[in-house]
């Protein structure tokens, strides 16, 4: 896949990946298109040669894998992980709120977003709603992304607000609340909200239950620079990622053992979920798998632990404005390739053994790499690699593209980088 092939498929995915849930379905699309065939936690699994498949868990985690010609009893696991949440707003309950004859929504921060970015720019609602249904234990689940562009939130003007330059801290309750529209009428400043959700899901408003909705930055991703060498986006953070592992399972081939791809919900609130790397997910589905295959628990062990995991998520580049926020001896930049992250405090999960492995890789196959350090001063973040890696002890790397404006309403990368990862995560699965 060429340069532009490749971000042609993130740019689709950006357009699409507007919650985690829609992550994941637009994830499916791809796989079935592929060849992939879903399975169920909940039934047995007839695992073939050369077989293609993938389960979803709770919507918003999904995990797929190909099983070589030559797997056998032998075969160990390639795994690469990325997430599919990011930092943003999410709808609360009863979420109604009025100001004079201003409509608004009540809203909390998921993850950690930089609040003063998501200001006076046009937002979207999406996510997962639960409606009644004849069965308690069953209600009915619609996705939604209502697309139009329904929310803002207004700066303060500077007249009002002289210190703004300086910096003003913003509190999450009180200067977060979008602004949705202007009251009408005393009904419609009861139910505003509801009845808009309502009418976009065609049901009756006392007929949803509950929502797992998220606001989302509506701009459109696109290329920036004299060269359009760069790529402006809202959730570059994680969904790149997510787009080379799908490229690379779809495309790889390990004809000696298994290929597997996991995609979690919930790194950006620290994994600790049932839809998180903190969560039994991946070692129920590696031993799912393997015992479908025949194996006893003892050889399910074996395979586990001769395995490699790549843990795969967007890195800090050096900042042109701030360059002494970067180590002074490690200065990865964008459109200079991978990054491998490294960290002795193991918040990256990365040890030598691994590194080498990776660096050999890209030698191989001609890839360019750069390397990431924390400066000694200052507390970096981590990723899912440390976490999924204490609970599958085995071989891990931590690496991603390097961004800018991590964690803002819109993120900045190199228009090289997705390729460089693509190659990368294709090779892990063909050698």
């Amino acid at each position: 896949m060429t340069q532009e092939e490749i971000n042609v498929k993130l740019f689709d995915l950006l357009g699409k990946s507007v919650t985690p849930f829609h992550t994941v379905s637009a994830a499916q699309e791809q796989l079935e298109e592929a060849g992939f065939q879903e399975l169920m936690m909940k039934n047995s699994w007839v695992i073939e040669p050369r077989g293609k498949y993938f389960m979803k868990h709770h919507d918003s985690s999904l995990i797929a894998f190909s099983v070589g010609n030559n797997a056998g009893y032998g075969g160990s696991f390639r795994i690469a992980a990325a997430h599919t949440d990011f930092p943003c707003l999410h709808l609360k309950p009863n979420p109604e709120v009025t100001c004079e004859s201003y409509a608004q929504v009540n809203v909390e921060v998921y993850g950690g977003a930089i609040l003063n970015t998501w200001l006076d720019r046009p937002l979207s609602l999406a996510g997962k709603v639960a409606l009644r249904s004849e069965e308690i234990f069953k209600p009915e689940m619609r996705l939604i992304d209502v697309k139009d562009k329904i929310f803002t939130i207004p700066n303060l003007a500077i007249h009002m607000n002289r210190e703004v330059n300086d910096g003003v801290a913003l509190n999450k309750q009180t200067d977060m609340l979008p602004l949705v529209g202007m009251i009408k009428d005393e009904l419609e400043k009861k139910n505003f909200m509801m009845t808009y959700l309502a009418k976009k899901l065609d049901v009756k408003m006392e007929d949803i239950l509950d929502y797992e909705l998220f606001l989302y930055c509506a701009e459109e991703p696109t290329y920036i620079g004299i060269n359009q060498e760069f790529i402006s986006a809202a959730r570059l953070d994680d969904v790149n990622s997510v787009q080379a592992l799908l490229s690379g399972i779809i495309e790889g081939n390990n004809d000696e053992g298994y290929n597997l791809i996991a995609l979690f919900n919930h790194e950006e609130i620290g994994s600790s979920t049932k839809q998180g790397a903190g969560s039994a997910l991946l070692n129920s589905v590696i031993e799912k798998i393997l015992i479908a295959n025949g194996r006893t628990p003892e050889q399910v062990i074996e395979s586990m632990y001769d395995s490699i995991l790549l843990s795969v998520d967007v890195a800090h580049a050096l900042h042109p404005n701030k360059p002494a926020k970067m180590d002074i001896t490690n200065k990865p930049v964008l459109n200079g390739g991978i990054i491998i992250k490294e960290a002795c405090a193991q918040t990256y999960a990365t040890d030598c053994e691994a590194v080498a492995i990776i660096q050999q890789l890209c030698e191989s196959e001609q890839i360019p790499y750069q390397k990431f350090v924390n400066r000694s001063d200052e507390r970096g973040g981590g990723t899912l690699g440390a976490i999924a890696s204490a609970l599958l002890p085995v071989k891990t790397i931590d690496v991603g593209v390097p961004l800018l404006a991590m964690h803002s309403a819109k993120e900045l990368m190199g228009a090289k980088d997705e390729l460089a990862l693509y190659q990368l995560v294709k090779a892990f699965f063909s050698k």
